[in-house]
């Protein structure tokens, strides 16, 4: 029963933040279940690959659902987020075949630098003003959003993917999602307004968590029985976090969710050398 219950809370939680900000909720996830499943045996059979598969698997639905209500509310650039999945797909098939090769020790200290790294991207991401390096006309790219203000951005295929690539490696390897980077990507080098960054994000996450979950179930790192508690409550906590989007300053939760990384990631480096 208390296994239940932890996974209902893992899984809604990391839902409600990761549909909120748009980074899907892996980042939450996977150090969750290590620590909960490796570091205190309250889940039997967790190794950290078995965290990234079921993470991936997890970000399948949050990613839907998420999509699905921000398509609503006109938040999802389908035609320009489409050219990013051109470099995220195949990266994230790469990357969940990459981590078979990861030890408790190697993931540890590679996903807590990776935590330290998005907890500062984080922190700069609003200091940082947006490229205008790719400000020529056969770039641009217009999106009318659901109030009917018009936002110019630029979209360069090549750097689109060869960035989406990197990402979708790193999405694949750590069963993140991609979303703690795309989000930052898309507001500072390709200039996407907010609202739409984190709409267009989840519709990334959700095909890219398809793409890198083929790679986890195929390598058999997937708990299936932690899965159906996890996704029923992903579900109804995208939900929840797509509402909250409209109500709620979304910095509130970054400021939260930065806080946290940066101590899951300093605990996971210094856990590495112990």
């Amino acid at each position: 029963m208390l296994t239940i219950v932890l996974l209902i809370i893992i899984g809604g939680l990391s839902a409600i933040i990761g549909s909120l900000v748009g980074i899907g909720g892996g980042i939450i996830i996977v150090p969750t279940l290590v620590y909960l499943g490796v570091d205190n045996d309250l889940l039997q059979g967790i190794t950290p690959q078995i965290a990234i598969g079921t993470s991936s698997v997890i970000l399948i639905v949050t990613g839907l659902s998420s999509t699905l209500g921000y398509l609503k509310t006109k938040q999802v650039d389908v035609k320009n987020g489409s050219i990013f999945l051109i470099g995220l797909l195949p990266g994230s098939l790469i990357g969940s075949i990459l981590s078979r090769y990861l030890t408790l020790e190697s993931f540890n200290l590679y996903f807590g630098i990776f935590l330290i790294f998005v907890a500062i991207l984080l922190m700069i991401r609003n200091k940082i003003k947006p490229l205008k390096v790719f400000d020529k006309p056969k770039y641009q790219r217009t999106y009318v959003d659901g109030n009917g203000t018009t936002y110019h951005y630029s979209v360069p295929p090549v750097i689109a993917f060869i960035a989406t690539l990197f990402i979708g490696i790193l999405t694949g390897l750590f069963g993140i999602g991609g979303g703690a980077l795309m989000t930052p990507l898309m507001l500072i080098v390709f200039r996407f307004p907010p609202h739409v960054a984190v709409g267009t994000s989840m519709m990334m996450i959700f095909f890219s968590s398809v793409m890198s979950s083929v790679g986890h179930i195929a390598l058999g790192h997937v708990a299936w029985i932690y899965s159906i508690v996890l996704i029923i409550a992903s579900y109804f906590g995208a939900k929840i976090g797509v509402k909250v989007n409209h109500s709620i300053q979304s910095s509130t939760v970054v400021n939260l969710l930065r806080t946290v990384m940066l101590l899951m990631g300093i605990y996971l480096i210094i856990k590495a050398f112990l």
